[in-house]
């Protein structure tokens, strides 16, 4: 599968949406009204997420590659991400917040996760070219490389 790598500048601005979702999130955090405890929930749930949404990027990735997946870690990883998003749909609703804290926090939570696939991505389509030079060129060299090697009058 041929990728075009993705412009410096393009990756300059996935990386920067990231650090400006998280740095908001964890800022609107720091200083929301809110128990102590409740902020490690509402801390939690964003590295939840965030580990959930990389995870099923690159799966889904994987798969598109034809490179061995399980369907198990695959379902995981899409449980993983709907869990985090329900979660924090589920405390905002519940938490003693302003309406426009709420959704400040749903917001800042949206463009992060968005932000860490695109960021993700780019990093998969960068490196690209390198794994390419390392994958076999054709089936054989995966199914049986031994005699292949035979084949082409090479020994090991």
């Amino acid at each position: 599968m041929q990728t075009q790598n993705p412009t410096k500048a393009f990756k300059l601005a996935s990386i920067a949406a990231l650090v400006t979702g998280v740095a908001a999130y964890f800022i609107g955090l720091y200083n929301a009204p809110m128990a102590l405890n409740e902020k490690g929930y509402y801390f939690t749930i964003m590295l939840f997420g965030l580990f959930a949404v990389v995870s099923l990027q690159k799966t889904v990735r994987d798969k598109m590659e034809n490179i061995p997946t399980t369907k198990a870690y695959f379902l995981a990883s899409i449980v993983a991400a709907l869990s985090s998003i329900a979660l924090l749909v589920i405390g905002l609703m519940n938490a003693e917040l302003l309406l426009s804290e709420k959704g400040f926090f749903g917001m800042a939570f949206t463009l992060s996760l968005f932000a860490a696939v695109t960021v993700q991505k780019n990093v998969r389509d960068s490196q690209q070219p390198e794994q390419d030079e390392d994958l076999p060129l054709f089936k054989e060299e995966v199914e049986a490389p031994h005699k292949l090697h035979i084949a082409k009058g090479t020994s090991d």
